[in-house]
Protein backbone atom coordinates (compact mmCIF):
# COMPACT_ATOMS: atom_id res chain seq x y z
CA UNK A 1 0.00 0.00 0.00
CA UNK A 2 2.79 2.20 1.22
CA UNK A 3 4.51 1.37 -2.05
CA UNK A 4 1.38 2.52 -4.63
CA UNK A 5 1.45 6.12 -2.65
CA UNK A 6 5.12 6.98 -2.40
CA UNK A 7 4.88 8.75 -5.41
CA UNK A 8 2.41 11.49 -3.52
CA UNK A 9 3.01 10.85 0.01
CA UNK A 10 4.92 13.93 1.03
CA UNK A 11 2.73 15.69 -1.03
CA UNK A 12 -0.53 14.82 0.58
CA UNK A 13 0.70 14.95 4.15
CA UNK A 14 1.52 18.13 4.09
CA UNK A 15 -1.73 19.03 1.76
CA UNK A 16 -3.68 17.08 4.25
CA UNK A 17 -2.56 18.92 7.37
CA UNK A 18 -2.41 21.83 5.91
CA UNK A 19 1.11 22.14 6.35
CA UNK A 20 1.06 21.93 10.30
CA UNK A 21 2.60 18.63 10.17
CA UNK A 22 6.13 20.49 9.73
CA UNK A 23 6.01 22.41 12.94
CA UNK A 24 4.96 19.33 14.96
CA UNK A 25 7.98 17.55 13.24
CA UNK A 26 10.02 20.34 14.79
CA UNK A 27 8.56 20.61 18.00
CA UNK A 28 9.22 16.90 18.32
CA UNK A 29 12.87 17.15 17.72
CA UNK A 30 13.37 20.27 19.76
CA UNK A 31 13.03 16.86 22.66
CA UNK A 32 16.21 16.36 21.66
CA UNK A 33 17.94 19.81 21.34
CA UNK A 34 19.84 19.35 24.65
CA UNK A 35 20.74 15.81 24.65
CA UNK A 36 23.31 16.17 21.46
CA UNK A 37 22.86 12.68 20.00
CA UNK A 38 25.66 11.62 17.68
CA UNK A 39 23.57 8.52 16.24
CA UNK A 40 20.08 8.13 15.68
CA UNK A 41 17.67 5.59 14.58
CA UNK A 42 14.27 6.57 12.61
CA UNK A 43 12.31 4.17 12.78
CA UNK A 44 9.79 3.74 9.53
CA UNK A 45 11.42 6.85 8.41
CA UNK A 46 9.25 6.48 5.01
CA UNK A 47 10.83 9.44 2.42
CA UNK A 48 13.21 10.55 5.43
CA UNK A 49 11.57 13.74 5.76
CA UNK A 50 12.02 13.62 9.51
CA UNK A 51 15.71 12.00 9.15
CA UNK A 52 16.64 15.07 6.83
CA UNK A 53 15.35 17.42 9.27
CA UNK A 54 16.82 15.61 12.35
CA UNK A 55 20.25 16.33 10.64
CA UNK A 56 19.31 20.01 10.24
CA UNK A 57 17.98 20.49 13.59
CA UNK A 58 20.08 18.06 15.80
CA UNK A 59 23.65 17.73 13.44
CA UNK A 60 24.30 14.01 14.45
CA UNK A 61 26.87 12.44 13.38
CA UNK A 62 24.72 9.58 11.48
CA UNK A 63 21.18 8.87 11.16
CA UNK A 64 19.89 5.78 10.22
CA UNK A 65 16.32 5.10 8.68
CA UNK A 66 14.75 2.06 8.68
CA UNK A 67 11.32 1.23 6.27
CA UNK A 68 9.55 -1.78 5.41
CA UNK A 69 8.58 0.24 2.13
CA UNK A 70 10.76 0.29 -0.64
CA UNK A 71 9.08 2.45 -2.81
CA UNK A 72 8.88 4.96 -0.25
CA UNK A 73 12.94 4.06 0.57
CA UNK A 74 13.53 5.04 -3.12
CA UNK A 75 12.09 8.22 -2.91
CA UNK A 76 13.85 9.33 0.30
CA UNK A 77 17.35 8.47 -0.78
CA UNK A 78 16.44 10.57 -3.73
CA UNK A 79 15.85 13.30 -1.37
CA UNK A 80 18.80 12.52 0.60
CA UNK A 81 20.98 12.78 -1.86
CA UNK A 82 19.75 16.11 -3.45
CA UNK A 83 19.74 17.62 0.36
CA UNK A 84 23.87 16.84 0.37
CA UNK A 85 22.96 14.71 3.35
CA UNK A 86 24.44 10.86 1.87
CA UNK A 87 27.31 10.96 3.77
CA UNK A 88 25.06 11.64 7.15
CA UNK A 89 21.62 10.08 6.57
CA UNK A 90 21.54 6.10 5.58
CA UNK A 91 18.59 4.51 4.65
CA UNK A 92 17.85 0.55 4.40
CA UNK A 93 15.25 -1.79 4.20
CA UNK A 94 14.18 -3.67 7.75
CA UNK A 95 11.34 -4.56 9.47
CA UNK A 96 11.26 -2.10 12.86
CA UNK A 97 9.55 -5.02 14.53
CA UNK A 98 12.74 -7.04 14.17
CA UNK A 99 15.81 -4.11 14.42
CA UNK A 100 19.09 -5.77 12.61
CA UNK A 101 20.86 -3.71 15.46
CA UNK A 102 23.28 -5.15 18.64
CA UNK A 103 21.41 -3.81 22.19
CA UNK A 104 22.47 -0.18 22.95
CA UNK A 105 23.15 1.30 19.35
CA UNK A 106 21.63 4.48 19.60
CA UNK A 107 21.34 7.64 21.49
CA UNK A 108 18.09 8.30 20.35
CA UNK A 109 15.28 7.18 17.80
CA UNK A 110 12.74 9.34 16.38
CA UNK A 111 8.91 8.15 14.89
CA UNK A 112 6.56 10.14 12.71
CA UNK A 113 3.76 8.65 12.08
CA UNK A 114 4.89 4.92 11.56
CA UNK A 115 4.53 3.32 14.94
CA UNK A 116 0.54 2.97 14.90
CA UNK A 117 1.01 1.07 11.62
CA UNK A 118 3.07 -1.60 13.81
CA UNK A 119 1.46 -5.04 13.62
CA UNK A 120 2.60 -5.95 17.06
CA UNK A 121 2.86 -2.16 18.73
CA UNK A 122 4.19 -3.63 22.05
CA UNK A 123 6.97 -6.13 19.98
CA UNK A 124 7.94 -2.95 17.96
CA UNK A 125 8.45 -0.81 21.04
CA UNK A 126 10.58 -3.50 22.92
CA UNK A 127 12.76 -3.71 20.27
CA UNK A 128 12.94 0.37 20.26
CA UNK A 129 13.99 0.04 23.59
CA UNK A 130 16.45 -2.89 23.17
CA UNK A 131 18.48 -0.76 20.82
CA UNK A 132 18.26 2.52 22.58
CA UNK A 133 20.98 3.52 25.00
CA UNK A 134 20.34 3.49 28.84
CA UNK A 135 18.93 6.92 29.39
CA UNK A 136 18.30 7.54 25.87
CA UNK A 137 15.06 9.29 24.21
CA UNK A 138 12.52 7.49 22.17
CA UNK A 139 10.45 10.74 20.39
CA UNK A 140 7.46 9.03 18.81
CA UNK A 141 4.69 11.74 16.94
CA UNK A 142 1.56 9.84 15.81
CA UNK A 143 -2.09 11.59 15.11
CA UNK A 144 -4.48 11.38 17.76
CA UNK A 145 -7.98 11.72 17.94
CA UNK A 146 -9.44 15.13 19.67
CA UNK A 147 -11.75 15.31 22.11
CA UNK A 148 -13.00 19.21 22.21
CA UNK A 149 -16.07 20.27 20.68
CA UNK A 150 -15.96 21.61 17.89
CA UNK A 151 -12.67 20.14 16.51
CA UNK A 152 -13.62 16.27 17.38
CA UNK A 153 -16.57 16.49 15.37
CA UNK A 154 -14.37 18.30 12.59
CA UNK A 155 -11.53 15.95 12.74
CA UNK A 156 -14.26 12.59 11.91
CA UNK A 157 -15.97 14.08 9.42
CA UNK A 158 -12.98 15.40 7.73
CA UNK A 159 -10.79 12.35 8.26
CA UNK A 160 -13.43 9.69 7.75
CA UNK A 161 -15.09 11.34 4.45
CA UNK A 162 -12.81 14.02 3.03
CA UNK A 163 -8.79 12.30 3.43
CA UNK A 164 -10.17 9.34 1.51
CA UNK A 165 -11.16 11.11 -1.68
CA UNK A 166 -8.35 13.44 -1.62
CA UNK A 167 -6.29 10.30 -1.52
CA UNK A 168 -8.19 8.57 -4.12
CA UNK A 169 -7.93 11.90 -6.68
CA UNK A 170 -4.36 12.67 -6.14
CA UNK A 171 -2.89 9.29 -4.90
CA UNK A 172 -4.77 7.00 -7.21
CA UNK A 173 -5.26 4.96 -3.46
CA UNK A 174 -9.11 5.39 -1.66
CA UNK A 175 -8.04 2.29 0.34
CA UNK A 176 -4.89 4.09 1.71
CA UNK A 177 -6.44 6.74 3.01
CA UNK A 178 -9.59 5.20 4.54
CA UNK A 179 -6.88 3.21 6.51
CA UNK A 180 -5.67 6.24 7.81
CA UNK A 181 -8.39 7.04 10.13
CA UNK A 182 -9.12 3.70 11.07
CA UNK A 183 -5.60 3.47 11.85
CA UNK A 184 -5.65 6.77 14.29
CA UNK A 185 -8.84 5.20 15.74
CA UNK A 186 -7.24 1.82 17.08
CA UNK A 187 -4.04 3.30 18.56
CA UNK A 188 -4.04 3.96 22.23
CA UNK A 189 -3.70 7.34 23.06
CA UNK A 190 -2.58 9.34 25.47
CA UNK A 191 -1.95 7.74 29.10
CA UNK A 192 -2.80 4.68 28.03
CA UNK A 193 0.38 4.76 25.11
CA UNK A 194 2.34 6.03 27.92
CA UNK A 195 2.05 3.17 30.06
CA UNK A 196 2.25 0.75 27.06
CA UNK A 197 5.84 2.39 26.43
CA UNK A 198 6.64 1.97 30.66
CA UNK A 199 5.66 -1.86 29.80
CA UNK A 200 7.88 -2.32 27.45
CA UNK A 201 11.03 -0.78 28.83
CA UNK A 202 10.79 2.66 29.18
CA UNK A 203 11.63 4.19 32.05
CA UNK A 204 9.60 7.58 31.73
CA UNK A 205 6.96 8.62 29.37
CA UNK A 206 4.61 11.86 28.80
CA UNK A 207 2.34 12.79 26.10
CA UNK A 208 2.41 16.41 24.93
CA UNK A 209 -0.73 16.94 23.03
CA UNK A 210 -0.25 19.41 19.63
CA UNK A 211 -3.06 21.05 17.41
CA UNK A 212 -6.21 20.83 19.53
CA UNK A 213 -5.20 16.94 20.11
CA UNK A 214 -4.99 16.10 16.11
CA UNK A 215 -0.93 14.89 17.35
CA UNK A 216 0.27 14.11 20.10
CA UNK A 217 4.47 13.99 21.14
CA UNK A 218 5.66 10.94 23.15
CA UNK A 219 8.92 11.45 24.80
CA UNK A 220 10.02 8.35 26.50
CA UNK A 221 13.42 7.36 28.64
CA UNK A 222 15.02 4.32 28.72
Amino acid sequence: MFDRIAFRYDFLNHFLSLGIDRGWRRKALKYLLEDHPELVLDIATGTADLAILTSRMLHPRKIIGIDISGGMLELGMQKVDKAGLSGHIFLQLADCESLPFPESSFDAITAAFGVRNFENLDRGLREMSRVLKPGGKAVILEFTSPTVFPVKQFFHLYFRYITPYIGKWLARSKEAYRYLPESVKAFPQGEAMTTILKQNGFQQAVCKPLTFGICSIYCAVK
